[in-house]
C-alpha cells in the first residue's frame, strides 16, 4: 500500500503498476491522497494523476488488500467492469479541465501584469501564489513567495504552508538545510506557537544528529527548545505547548538511557523536574492541570504524593510559593485574556484592550512579559501603526540590546512602511547601535520608496539622515568609514530637487534650506555654496519675508555688512504678505542705526519715506473698501430685516377682531403708528452705527449698572467739528490705551471700530475733542508709536458727510469715513416716512433764494441751542433791538426763543 508523504496515513486503494507518470526514476515512488493534496503540489496535479490512473487498462487497477468494503474500493470496481463508461465520463473531464486551465493560465498572466506595475500590492500577490499553487508550477510558486517575502512579511499560516510544501516535494538529508531556514525565516516575522512546534518537530524528525542522539544534536534540540520558550513560553494561553514538548523531548532522552548509568539517568530526572519547576512558576492557563502532571511524574520517580489533588504541601515549599504566585498572577490578567481572545469584537475595541493589558503588563515592571503581549498584538493586527509605534518606544526606552531593537524596527517598516516616523526612528536605531555606513544608506534608500500621507515626512527623514551623516563627519577620527562633506551636500541636493515643488512657500522649505546653508558655512566651509543655497530659496519663495529675513541674518552673522545691505535694497520694494513690507522697511532701519554710518541711514531713510507713505496709502485704501463693502451689506441686511418685522405686525393687526381696532384707535388714535414708526426709526440708526463703539469717558461698571430706557431714544449726533480720526491701530488697542496716549486731555468720546463678524478692532478710531487746541496737540502726535504700531493721526473732515446729506447715501471717502453716519439730519433724510417732508422743505427754501439754509428737523425747538434758526442767513441777518451781531450765537432759553417769535 501507497503511504502520504504528508502524514504517513493510508491512501485511496489505487495502484498504478505499469507507468508511474507521477514519479521520476531518480525519487521515491509517491502516492496519491485526496485528503492530503494540499502538502502535494495542489489539487491540479491531483486530478490528473486521478484521471490517469482512470484512463489506465482496467488490468492495471486494483483495489487494495487492506481497504475491504470501502466506498472507494466500489467505485474503482465498478469503473473497472464497465471502461467504456469511464472513458466517456474521462473525456468529458479532460474538456472541463482543458478550460480550467485556460482561465486558470489567463488568471495567472493577469496577476502577472498587475505585480509588474504595482509591485506592493499586498493582495495580488497572496492571490498570485495561490493561482500558483494550484497550478503546480513550483518554480514560479518559489520565485513568487520570495518576491512577497521580500517587500512584506509572511503570515504564520503561509510560513506554515511554504515549509510544508518543501518537505512534501523533496525529501533526503540535502533538502533538510533549506527547510531549516524557511522556518528560521517564518519565526522571525510573527510570533506563533504552532509554528514554533512544527519547527521542533521538524527539526527531530529529520536533523540526522538529533534522530542519532548525538551530543551536538542533543545540545543543538535543546538550544532550540531554549529559544522558543524565550520566544513564546510566556504565552498565556498556548505557551504551555512549548513547555509540554520540551518535557517529552527530555524524556525520550531519559528513554534511551542505559538502566545501569544511574548517574546519568538521576541527572536526566533533576532536568525533567527543573522544566516542571520553570513552568509551574511561570501564569499559563492551564498551570493546575500541569500540577497534576507533575505530581503524577513525581509519582513515577517513586516519591509518594497525592495525584488527583491539588494540595501544594507535599510539594517542596519553594515551588509551592513560585506556583501560588504564577496563579495570582493568572487570575489578574484573566478578564483581559478574556477581552482580547473575543473574536466577535470589533477590532478597535480589541486594540483598546490590548493597550490596558500592556499598560497592566509596564506596571510591573518585566519586560520579558510586555515584549511577548506586544508580539500578540501585532500578530492579531499587524498593520496597527499605533501598535508599532508604541511597541518601538517602549523596546527603545527599555532595551539597550542593538540586534533586538534592529529587528523590531525592520518588521514595523515592513507592516507598516507608509508612517515616517518609524523610518526616522529606525535610522536612530541604527546609528545608536553603530551600524555601518552601508546598512544605514539601504535603509535609507529604502525609505524614498515608500508613500507617505504628507511631504513633511519625506523631509524629516531627509533631515534625519543628514543629521547622522553630520554627526559621523563631526566624529570623523572616532569612526571607521569616516565620510566627505558632499554626502551631506547630495542628500541636500536630492530632497530640494524633489520637495522644492510640493513645499512652496512654505516654512518646512524654509527650514531645510537654513540648515543646508548653515552646514556649508561651519562645516563645509563654502560661503559661495551658503550664498548660493539661499539664491536658490529665493527663485522658488521670494515672495517669503522669511527668506530673506534669513539671508541678511546669515551675511550679519558672518560680517558681510555690505552684502547685507546690498539685499536689503533688493527685497524693500517688493510687496510680502501682511505687514511684511513694513517690516523688512523697518527692519533695514533699524539695520543702518546699528551697522551703518550716517550716510548710510540717510540713504535708506530717503529710500524708505515714500515706500513707507505709500504702503500707508495702499492700506488705508484696502481698509476703506473693507468698510464701504460691510457698510452696503448693513444696508442690504436692514432692509431685510425691516421687511420681516413689518410682516409679523401687520398680520396680528389683521388678525385682531374689528372691536378691538376700533377699541383702540378711540383710546390713542396715533399709538399704533407712532410706535411702528418709532421702531423703524430706532432699528435704522441701530444699523448705521454698527460696528462703531463710543466710549464717553465714563467708567465701565457705570455703564453696566444704567437703567436702560425701553422707549425708542435718538442715536448720539456727531458732527466730527472737532474730530480727530487715528489709523493703523494694534488689535490690543483699548479705550484706556488711547485716553493714556491723548494725555493732554479734552478728549470728548472715543470710537473704536470693530468688524461685526468677528468683533476685532479694525484698527481705525475717532477721538472728540473739546476744541481746537486740543486737536491739534492730538494731529502734532502723529507717527508716533503706541505698542509698536506708528499711529497715523489726521484731523476728521466733516464736508464730506454734508456732500452725503444731499445725496441721501453714504460713500467711501477719505479717512475711513464711510462707515460712520452724520446724526439724525442724515437719518431724517434715510428716513422713508419721512422723506415727502424732507423734499417740500428743501424747495421751499429754494424758493426763497438762501442756499445756506438747512432743514434741522421738523421744528426749530428739536436741534441744538447753538444751531441758526429758520431764515437766519448771512446776507441778511434778523437782528432785535439792543442785540449786538454776535449775540444770536449764544445759547437761548426757552423764554428767549418765545420772546422773539412773539416780536417777530
Amino acid at each position: 500500500p501507497y503511504i502520504c508523504t504528508a502524514d504517513q496515513t493510508a491512501l485511496l486503494p489505487l495502484h498504478i503498476n505499469k507507468t508511474d507518470r507521477l514519479d521520476t526514476p531518480s525519487k521515491p515512488r509517491r502516492s496519491i491522497c485526496s485528503t492530503h493534496c494540499a502538502y502535494l503540489l495542489g489539487s491540479r496535479v491531483l486530478q490528473k494523476a486521478l484521471k490517469m490512473a482512470e484512463s489506465l487498462d482496467s488490468m492495471d487497477i486494483q483495489p487494495s488488500e487492506e481497504v475491504s468494503n470501502g466506498a472507494e474500493g466500489q467505485t474503482a470496481i465498478s469503473e473497472t467492469q464497465n471502461p467504456k463508461k469511464s472513458s466517456d465520463a474521462g473525456s468529458e473531464s479532460d474538456s472541463d479541465d482543458s478550460d480550467d486551465e485556460a482561465q486558470e493560465t489567463l488568471r495567472i498572466e493577469t496577476l502577472e501584469m498587475e505585480l509588474s506595475n504595482n509591485p506592493t500590492n499586498y493582495d495580488s500577490h497572496v492571490q498570485y501564489i495561490r493561482a500558483l499553487r494550484k497550478n503546480g508550477n513550483i518554480e514560479k510558486l518559489r520565485q513568487a513567495r520570495e518576491a512577497m517575502n521580500a517587500l512584506f512579511p509572511l503570515s504564520p499560516a503561509m510560513w506554515q504552508e511554504w515549509t510544508k510544501d518543501e518537505a512534501s516535494l523533496t525529501s533526503g538529508p540535502e533538502t533538510f538545510p533549506a527547510i531549516e531556514k524557511l522556518y528560521e525565516r517564518g519565526i522571525v516575522d510573527y510570533l506563533s506557537v504552532s509554528l514554533w512546534c512544527d519547527y521542533l518537530n521538524f527539526v527531530q524528525e529529520y536533523d540526522p544528529s538529533i534522530r542519532e542522539c548525538s551530543p551536538a544534536g542533543i545540545l543543538k534540540a535543546r538550544n532550540l527548545f531554549e529559544r522558543a520558550l524565550t520566544a513564546a513560553g510566556l504565552h498565556v494561553p498556548e505557551g504551555s505547548k512549548i513547555w509540554k514538548a520540551y518535557r517529552e523531548f527530555e524524556q525520550a532522552m531519559f528513554n534511551t538511557i542505559d538502566e545501569t548509568d544511574t548517574e546519568a539517568r538521576e541527572k536526566q530526572v533533576l532536568r525533567i523536574r527543573n522544566i516542571f519547576h520553570r513552568q509551574l512558576s511561570v501564569p499559563l492557563l492551564d498551570l493546575s492541570s500541569t500540577l497534576l502532571v507533575y505530581k503524577a511524574w513525581e509519582v513515577e520517580q517513586g516519591n509518594v504524593l497525592d495525584v488527583n489533588s491539588s494540595n501544594l504541601d507535599e510539594i517542596s515549599s519553594h515551588v509551592a510559593s513560585a506556583y501560588r504566585k504564577a496563579l495570582e498572577m493568572l487570575n489578574a490578567r484573566g478578564h483581559l485574556e478574556e477581552q482580547i481572545s473575543r473574536q466577535d469584537a470589533p477590532d478597535s475595541e480589541r486594540i483598546q484592550q490590548f493597550m490596558a493589558y500592556l499598560k497592566l503588563e509596564q506596571s510591573f515592571g518585566d519586560p520579558a512579559r510586555v515584549q511577548i503581549l506586544y508580539e500578540r498584538a501585532i500578530t492579531e493586527f499587524p498593520i496597527s501603526s499605533d501598535l508599532w509605534l508604541d511597541y518601538t518606544c517602549y523596546m527603545d526606552k527599555t532595551l539597550k540590546t542593538a540586534s533586538i531593537v534592529r529587528d523590531v524596527y525592520s518588521r514595523a517598516t515592513k507592516n507598516c512602511p507608509w508612517i515616517g516616523e518609524l523610518w526616522v526612528r529606525y535610522l536612530l536605531s541604527l546609528e545608536r547601535g553603530r551600524a555601518s555606513e552601508d546598512e544605514i544608506f539601504a535603509v535609507f534608500e529604502k525609505s524614498l520608496q515608500c508613500t507617505f500621507s504628507s511631504f513633511d515626512e519625506y523631509l524629516d527623514v531627509f533631515l534625519t539622515r543628514v543629521d547622522g551623516l553630520r554627526r559621523r563627519i563631526s566624529l570623523a577620527g572616532q569612526v571607521e568609514d569616516a565620510l566627505d562633506y558632499s554626502v551631506i551636500r547630495d542628500t541636500f541636493q536630492r530632497a530640494s530637487d524633489y520637495l522644492s515643488p510640493h513645499l512652496k512657500n512654505t516654512d518646512s522649505l524654509l527650514r531645510m534650506h537654513t540648515y543646508w546653508a548653515h552646514l556649508e558655512s561651519s562645516l563645509g566651509k563654502d560661503l559661495v555654496a551658503a550664498r548660493g543655497v539661499w539664491e536658490s530659496l529665493l527663485k522658488i519663495s521670494g515672495s517669503m519675508l522669511e527668506a530673506w529675513q534669513g539671508y541678511i541674518a546669515m551675511e550679519i552673522e558672518m560680517g558681510r555688512i555690505n552684502e547685507a545691505r546690498t539685499l536689503y535694497k533688493r527685497c524693500y520694494s517688493k510687496r510680502f504678505s501682511g505687514t511684511g513690507s513694513e517690516d523688512i522697511c523697518h527692519s533695514w532701519l533699524r539695520f543702518e542705526r546699528e551697522f551703518g554710518t550716517l550716510e548710510d541711514f540717510d540713504h535708506a531713510a530717503q529710500k524708505l519715506t515714500p515706500r513707507l507713505e505709500e504702503l500707508r496709502l495702499f492700506r488705508l485704501q484696502q481698509e476703506s473698501k473693507n468698510i464701504s463693502a460691510s457698510t452696503d451689506q448693513k444696508e442690504n441686511s436692514f432692509k431685510k430685516s425691516t421687511r420681516e418685522k413689518r410682516k409679523p405686525a401687520s398680520n396680528i393687526t389683521d388678525e385682531q377682531p374689528s372691536a378691538k381696532r376700533q377699541k383702540d384707535a378711540t383710546q390713542n388714535p396715533r399709538k399704533a403708528y407712532g410706535n411702528d414708526k418709532a421702531q423703524i426709526k430706532n432699528s435704522a440708526e441701530a444699523v448705521k452705527v454698527d460696528g462703531v463703539k463710543v466710549h464717553d469717558g465714563k467708567p465701565d461698571g457705570a455703564k453696566e449698572n444704567e437703567t436702560k430706557d425701553l422707549t425708542p431714544e435718538k442715536p448720539k449726533k456727531y458732527t466730527d467739528q472737532c474730530t480727530a480720526f487715528i489709523s493703523n491701530l494694534g488689535s490690543e488697542v483699548n479705550y484706556e490705551d488711547l485716553r493714556g496716549f491723548f494725555s493732554d486731555g479734552g478728549i470728548i468720546a472715543i470710537r473704536i471700530l470693530h468688524d461685526k463678524n468677528t468683533g476685532k478692532s479694525r484698527g481705525l478710531a475717532y477721538v472728540d475733542f473739546s476744541d481746537d487746541a486740543h486737536l491739534a496737540a492730538a494731529v502734532a502726535k502723529n507717527k508716533q508709536m503706541l505698542l509698536g504700531k506708528k499711529l497715523s493721526i489726521v484731523r476728521s473732515d466733516p464736508k464730506q458727510s454734508k456732500k452725503r446729506e444731499s445725496v441721501g447715501r453714504s460713500t467711501p471717502i477719505e479717512h475711513g469715513h464711510a462707515d460712520r453716519k452724520t446724526g439724525t439730519v442724515e437719518e431724517s433724510a434715510l428716513d422713508t416716512s419721512k422723506g415727502t417732508k424732507g423734499l417740500h422743505a428743501q424747495s421751499a427754501n429754494q424758493r426763497r433764494g438762501d442756499d445756506s439754509v438747512q432743514l434741522k428737523g421738523k421744528n426749530t425747538f428739536a436741534v441744538p441751542r447753538m444751531v441758526r434758526t429758520l431764515g437766519w442767513s448771512s446776507i441778511n441777518k434778523p437782528k432785535t433791538e439792543g442785540t449786538e451781531e454776535g449775540e444770536d450765537l449764544k445759547p437761548k432759553s426757552n423764554d428767549e426763543f418765545r420772546k422773539m417769535f412773539l416780536k417777530s
